[in-house]
């Protein structure tokens, strides 16, 4: 009932208007038949909507004065000069061509002219031919694009063109062209948009892929632009065509079953949808404000209807269960505590700094830490003396892989064994990750070094924060990520000696019930990279490869020494978890019990450790399950199966095994 009465009385309303303005005159031409018509060059019998310059007020419109240079009609639009080239009044549309473009070697339009999008005008009145336009868009960008492909994910229109006239040694120019109203998201990153300008016609067929000579070509032949509806034959014409569409639009939302669409379709849509086709067709003009004051009385009695309806079945009922919840939150959430909250969760998230303020925390980087691949890492120092380590990445990683990897994976990870991120920095091609500072360094300094010394149970501390680090890494977060590369250089440590996963550079972030992630992912660092990462004949590759990497690392903890060791004592020392696994497997059948001393701590991290390097990734412990191997005693730990790399017998066997921990002692 209420969707059915609101169609009547919004039709009949606007039936009404329709008849009351053409009577009273409102819509009364503005003196056009005192006007003569008058010529420009080839331009004859120009009349309404147009007036030439000097023409008697109140003929024609302000907004298509015409003023005749050199039998050249010229019109302004906005910011923008342009040359009238030809009038249809029966199209109710003429043809316009950039002024500019005739004063240049290497025309671009100016920066200053913004055309306009059809039904969206901006300042002025003039609507494009939605039939005809295509867009060139000019773009300036800081840096040579390697990738020129188009700049939409919806279209299949052009690639980005070179204009080398406009190109210097820092700044390429580029153009391209679209069906589509470019806006800023659409290009590429490292560009800004110089200018933009429609072109088009019925006759010449569209550019696809066009070069900048061809697109100059378009450009000059122009583009077409509508004729306002203000005239009082269009003014009929408007309301008769837009009463059709708002039927229309009211018989398609009706059939809806939706009681929610019928009512909403009758009681605000018909109306909006009639106003916006008026305006669409006259834009603010005397038709459209004399549309907004009637409709707006027809809707606010309907509105009164519609509202004393809600008020006795929604309204009332929903007030009560407000103000009941109303007082149970009031009872269990202060606002202090939300307050509070806020402002944790606000400096708890990563803040982007300029390049100045690189500068200025690192001291114009005076203090150098480390050096890598990635580039080079300086201390600093945010306000309230807080230290950090900065990562400046170098010119070779600018595409921005290792930048997007570290942010998007650790930018919101808050856990006591993952470094956090505090900021970074990103202008044009320089590029910063900003660290909480780690004052002990990288953990390959300390067990690969005699100079520093941990008891096993510190040691065997760092493993188990390790393993939690990259545990919640797997399973804690929304998605999974995978870090790609374990290892001692990237475990770094605080004060009190507790690890933190650092250096995601390669990592990737998946689903959690995904089982394998493409080879294509597979990266790492030789010695720690699992075999399935270089060959699918071992499995596929997973969160298990992660495991495999941690495994390498505990045996390396374990041995004091890097797991591949060329200049070993001994031949059968060469690789480490070779050496390691026949010790343990002959001690556990006895053949060298009397001989064989080692730690039961130190026991323990080898064992896990080679359940981790199980060639097979099925065959190895989820780092969950390493979590409880290293949180329980080493009595319960069985010897894994021998990996394959285990095979054969090992020359020099009968050796003692000793610790390569010749510097950790048990006073630590």
């Amino acid at each position: 009932m209420v969707s059915s009465h609101g169609f009547l009385l919004s039709l009949q309303a606007l039936t009404m208007v329709s008849t009351i303005m053409t009577n009273t005159g409102v819509i009364a031409t503005q003196g056009q038949a005192f006007c003569p018509s008058s010529s420009c060059g080839h331009l004859q019998d120009i009349r309404s909507p147009f007036r030439m310059q000097g023409d008697p007020q109140g003929c024609g419109f302000p907004e298509y004065e015409l003023v005749c240079i050199d039998s050249k009609a010229i019109i302004h639009i906005n910011n923008g000069r342009y040359f009238v080239t030809s009038i249809s009044y029966s199209n109710s549309t003429f043809w316009v061509v950039d002024a500019n473009l005739d004063n240049s070697s290497c025309p671009i339009p100016a920066s200053n002219q913004r055309p306009y999008v059809n039904g969206l005008p901006s300042e002025g009145r003039t609507l494009l031919d939605p039939d005809t336009v295509t867009w060139a868009a000019f773009v300036s960008c800081s840096e040579m694009l390697s990738d020129v492909s188009s700049p939409f994910l919806s279209c299949c229109s052009g690639i980005y063109q070179p204009v080398n006239c406009r190109s210097t040694k820092n700044s390429f120019a580029y153009v391209f062209t679209t069906t589509f109203f470019p806006m800023v998201g659409d290009i590429k990153p490292s560009c800004r948009y110089l200018s933009m300008i429609p072109f088009g016609s019925r006759h010449v067929k569209r550019p696809d892929n066009a070069s900048y000579d061809d697109i100059v070509k378009f450009m000059k032949n122009g583009f077409a632009v509508n004729f306002p509806y203000r005239n009082g034959r269009s003014y009929h014409l408007v309301i008769n065509t837009c009463l059709k569409d708002a039927n229309g639009y009211f018989n398609d939302k009706i059939s809806n079953s939706s009681i929610v669409d019928q009512t909403l379709a009758a009681v605000f849509g018909i109306d909006l949808r009639f106003l916006r086709c008026v305006n669409d067709y006259s834009y603010r003009s005397k038709l459209f404000w004399a549309m907004v004051a009637m409709i707006s009385t027809v809707v606010i009695v309907k509105f009164v209807i519609v509202f004393g309806i809600l008020s006795r079945f929604v309204f009332a009922p929903l007030t009560v269960l407000t103000f009941l919840a109303y007082k149970y939150w009031k009872t269990r959430i202060s606002i202090d505590a939300v307050e509070k909250f806020l402002q944790m969760q606000q400096a708890l998230s990563p803040a982007r700094y300029a390049y100045t303020d690189i500068t200025a925390i690192t001291g114009h980087f005076r203090e150098k830490l480390g050096q890598g691949g990635y580039g080079s890492v300086y201390r600093g120092v945010l306000p309230g003396d807080v230290s950090v380590a900065v990562k400046m990445l170098s010119n070779s990683l600018c595409n921005g892989d290792e930048f997007i990897s570290e942010v998007s994976t650790i930018g919101s990870i808050h856990h006591v064994n993952v470094v956090r991120l505090v900021g970074f920095c990103s202008e044009e091609t320089k590029r910063a990750l900003i660290y909480e500072y780690m004052p002990r360094g990288s953990l390959d300094k300390h067990i690969f070094s005699s100079e520093q010394s941990f008891s096993w149970d510190k040691l065997n501390g760092i493993a188990l924060g390790i393993a939690r680090g990259i545990n919640y890494l797997h399973q804690g977060c929304e998605m999974q990520i995978l870090h790609f590369d374990i290892k001692p250089h990237n475990i770094l440590l605080d004060n009190s000696f507790t690890p933190k996963v650092a250096d995601f550079g390669l990592a990737k972030l998946y689903p959690r019930d995904n089982s394998f992630v493409p080879v294509s992912a597979a990266r790492g660092t030789i010695g720690y990279i699992a075999p399935e990462m270089i060959s699918r004949n071992f499995g596929v590759v997973s969160c298990k490869s992660d495991v495999y990497s941690f495994g390498m690392l505990l045996l390396e903890m374990a041995g004091g020494r890097r797991n591949l060791d060329q200049h070993a004592e001994r031949r059968s020392q060469t690789y480490y978890p070779a050496w390691v696994y026949s010790h343990l497997t002959r001690q556990e059948v006895g053949e060298i019990c009397e001989a064989f001393d080692v730690h039961e701590v130190e026991r323990k991290l080898c064992v896990v450790g080679l359940w981790c390097i199980q060639m097979k990734p099925h065959d190895r412990p989820t780092m969950a399950e390493v979590v409880g191997m290293l949180e329980a005693g080493a009595d319960g730990l069985q010897i894994p199966p021998q990996p394959f790399f285990c095979g054969g017998e090992l020359t020099g066997s009968t050796s003692y095994f000793s610790s390569e921990l010749s510097a950790i002692s048990e006073n630590g």
